[in-house]
């Protein structure tokens, strides 16, 4: 079963694009058990220890010297890329530079940082396993983590296996060559290669559709449905590389390379791991997603239906007049003029026909900071209506 789209409307986003272009293979999963059982385990192996600077001591490692370890205690504690720059600032030496050192004056160097620095206590994320320990994250006592593990079982309370047992699936994918026009195919096989569920010890990603129930919100100028589905994506970082978040949108396809085309209605929200993330993460974020994932589409149809219902110019000079309000010079509103002519094959005249307008635009645009302040200021022209 495939089905015709426009990914000329709305805007495309790149995200899950740089996930799928820069995770090694043994970082993607095929099914959210699989990816759960992964970062529990992990979670499981690792307790935080509050620990001063001062009782950290480096020292080389492995059997001729060739990296560098910590020892905390009379624990021997190996370090990751990402917890060996943690340590550096802690020391206050700059990380690239010690790299460059061998292991032995590295350790001196950090050793002299680490005695002198103020001797507040961090919080050192270590995972122990049967062969060995190792430091995943240095934070500050106060850091209120957030296990990946919880953030993946909030995400299968409501997506199940992320493999087609609820509506909510890895996604299909856009087929640029059919003789209908671009098409979507929301069944595709799940493989390295096409997956969206992402893990390592330093983060989690999930990106899901529910794209077996596509919503009308109009017409094609071909006349045929102009369909959109469901999406969300979830990030999260149990060692604080980065926050918490989650995003949603409604959107039109998913190409080979995970771009997402057609995007509307894009919102996200994230907040750190302060000290009363958990409790929050547990109490807002948790049944927001729920909420999101057992909600109305009807909201959606009717706005889109509003935006296209409110007419707001219908004269060039109109048109010049309405743009102005939302910072765009005689010459832009011509530009826009010209992208509603080539995309739509007529002028704007209603908020919605405006919005598309400035989207197809900003996809011509090379610079991504223009780009997204232009889908900005759509997205303002969109909010008249709500």
């Amino acid at each position: 079963m495939t089905y015709q789209i426009d990914v000329t409307k709305g805007e495309m986003i790149g995200t899950v694009s740089k996930h799928w272009k820069d995770r090694p293979d043994d970082q993607k999963f095929l099914s959210l058990a699989d990816l759960r059982d992964q970062v529990s385990t992990w979670a499981d192996q690792s307790a935080a220890v509050k620990v001063a600077p001062g009782a950290i001591y480096a020292q080389p490692a492995g059997e001729a010297g060739e990296g560098l370890g910590l020892l905390i205690g009379d624990t021997a504690v190996d370090v990751t890329h990402h917890s060996f720059g943690q340590i550096a600032r802690m020391a206050q030496a700059p990380a690239n530079y010690l790299r460059s050192l061998p292991p032995a004056l590295a350790a001196v160097n950090l050793n002299y940082g680490l005695r002198t620095a103020q001797q507040k206590e961090q919080s050192l994320y270590v995972r122990t396993d049967a062969a060995s320990s190792l430091l995943r994250a240095v934070t500050s006592t106060s850091y209120g983590r957030i296990l990946d593990r919880d953030v993946v079982d909030s995400v299968m309370k409501v997506a199940g296996n992320g493999t087609g047992d609820t509506n909510w699936k890895v996604p299909g994918m856009i087929d640029w060559s059919s003789k209908h026009g671009v098409a979507y195919n929301p069944n595709v096989d799940i493989t390295k290669e096409t997956t969206t569920l992402y893990a390592s010890d330093r983060d989690v990603f999930l990106f899901l559709v529910d794209d077996l129930h596509p919503i009308e919100v109009g017409k094609l100028a071909s006349g045929a449905p102009d369909l959109m589905f469901r999406g969300f994506y979830v990030w999260n970082s149990e060692v604080g590389e980065r926050s918490f978040g989650v995003s949603t949108m409604y959107l039109r396809g998913v190409c080979q390379n995970r771009n997402l085309w057609g995007v509307e209605g894009f919102s996200e929200v994230s907040f750190r791991h302060t000290a009363g993330a958990p409790e929050r993460f547990l109490e807002k974020a948790a049944p927001s997603l729920a909420s999101y994932s057992e909600g109305s589409t009807t909201k959606l149809v009717e706005g889109v239906k509003l935006a296209k219902s409110i007419k707001v110019s219908v004269t060039d000079e109109e048109r010049v007049d309405f743009l102005a309000k939302f910072g765009f010079s005689a010459k832009q509103a011509a530009e826009l003029l010209a992208t509603s002519m080539a995309e739509e094959g007529q002028p704007q005249e209603s908020v919605w026909d405006h919005a598309q307008a400035i989207t197809a635009h900003a996809r011509k645009s090379g610079l991504q900071e223009s780009r997204l302040k232009l889908e900005a200021t759509a997205g303002r022209i969109l909010d008249m209506v709500k």
